[in-house]
């Protein structure tokens, strides 16, 4: 039950497990079935029917983007409490009970919504909807397990972040790359206003946001959807929609000059570099860019076949390491990012260089169209297992429909980036590979203090 870390999971699944057509014809790759009920709340059926179980996921449009001035961390903190109990269940009774039917069950939060999820046998789908309907609506916390809780939440911040010079270098990195948005502040909250968070403050975002007309239901498994429908309406359909709830949409003012992170920290054993540009999602900015994004993001860093890769360490043998990451799903502006590990006795500033004659080699010539190919193959081969999986379905369509994208777009994801061209791939790079937009990272040895009692 923990805030993600930089590279979400679930972002990376939208770009590689989705089946490319094979007739030319728009491919259904999952087909699920939606419907909504009466009070708002958005439901999609997945059947998949190799087992008899059934995943079940609960999606709240609110995350950390969401939370007021000087309470960051309360959408996290907020989802630690919500397994706190109710008039019903005992407080942290909520995953034992999930466990004693033979099931599993987590939470986490984005910057964007925040998830609950339960794996269970199939005739335990009612039991589910029964426990998560009734936390939606009847949530009560006592002093003792908030206070407790907060506890807990500063203890993860410090296991996470404050004892992580990785973790310590990427929310400086966030704090520079976003100058007005919130997702420049870390999901699990700033220390010093996390240690005040109160319970008013949680039942104040709770109250706001978690109703059934900001939520999507979302279960996979051995189900069809009128039984899923029907155990819906029994279970959530009572609980009364809130007020139309409009998100603050923030943006970012024109950047002019890139920035540099440095961090030196005696707990860094091996020295690293990146780089994050400002780049369009499939929501902000110019996301006529997304898809080929996700093929120039495969070309420069997708692997041992990649440019980077063939560049850093088999033709220069200067790195250990290199790649990109580029995720379109989120609400706001996204990040390009290119990272790189120095080795045989190179420094960050190294791989800098390396990395700056690949990016004017894609601005000045563009890539072929066989490497656009060989991407795309790679990307939509990724999705040779996707049906089989219980959970990937769930987390796409749920991150999907959660950032106010359609059932229609992930499903026509195929086609799109099947259309990808070498010359729309340029294009992406010249709008994304600006260099005041841009935040470098370097990660660096540092010595020990001494008598600082840390370890040599």
């Amino acid at each position: 039950m923990a805030g993600p870390p930089l590279k979400f999971v679930a972002c990376v699944l939208l770009s590689v497990v989705l089946m490319r057509p094979t007739d030319g014809a728009q491919a259904k790759i999952f087909d699920p079935k939606t419907f909504k009920l009466a009070n708002g709340l958005q439901a999609v059926v997945i059947e998949n029917r190799r087992a008899p179980v059934v995943h079940h996921m609960v999606w709240y449009k609110a995350g950390a983007i969401d939370e007021p001035p000087g309470m960051s961390g309360i959408a996290h903190f907020l989802e630690h409490l919500m397994f706190k109990g109710t008039d019903k269940i005992a407080p942290g009774a909520f995953s034992k009970i999930i466990a004693a039917n033979g099931g599993r069950d987590n939470a986490f939060t984005s910057w964007d919504y925040t998830g609950y999820h339960q794996s269970v046998a199939k005739d335990r789908l009612s039991l589910v909807m029964e426990m998560e309907a009734d936390r939606m609506r009847h949530l009560r916390l006592r002093d003792r397990d908030v206070t407790a809780e907060r506890d807990v939440i500063l203890e993860e911040r410090s296991s996470r972040i404050d004892n992580r010079p990785a973790g310590l270098l990427g929310e400086q990195i966030r704090a520079a790359l976003y100058m007005n948005h919130p997702y420049g502040r870390p999901v699990i909250g700033w220390r010093h206003e996390m240690a005040r968070l109160s319970k008013q403050d949680a039942f104040d975002f709770y109250h706001r946001y978690y109703a059934p007309n900001n939520a999507v239901l979302v279960v996979a498994g051995d189900v069809d959807a009128a039984g899923v429908k029907a155990l819906a309406e029994r279970h959530y359909g009572p609980i009364p929609a809130a007020a139309d709830i409009e998100r603050n949409f923030v943006y970012e003012p024109v950047h002019h000059a890139p920035r540099r992170v440095v961090l030196s920290h005696p707990l860094v054993g091996q020295a690293s570099w990146q780089r994050h540009y400002l780049a369009p999602s499939h929501i902000s900015g110019k996301s006529k860019y997304a898809y080929a994004l996700q093929v120039l993001s495969e070309i420069l860093g997708g692997g041992p076949t990649s440019r980077l890769y063939r560049a850093l360490l088999i033709e220069q043998g200067i790195a250990t390491g290199a790649g990109s990451y580029y995720s379109p799903g989120s609400l706001g502006l996204t990040t390009f990012s290119l990272y790189g590990s120095p080795g045989n006795g190179h420094m960050p500033a190294d791989i800098e260089t390396a990395m700056e004659v690949e990016i004017t080699r894609i601005l000045a010539d563009g890539v072929t169209e066989a490497e656009v190919a060989r991407a795309i193959k790679t990307l939509t081969d990724g999705a040779v297992f996707a049906r089989d999986s219980l959970r990937t379905a769930p987390q796409i369509f749920g991150e999907a429909l959660a950032i106010g994208r359609s059932i229609e777009d992930v499903e026509a994801w195929p086609e799109r980036i099947a259309a990808v061209t070498a010359e729309q791939v340029r294009a992406a790079a010249r709008h994304v590979f600006v260099a005041k937009s841009s935040v470098t990272g370097e990660l660096l040895p540092a010595p020990v203090p001494e008598n600082s009692g840390a370890a040599r």
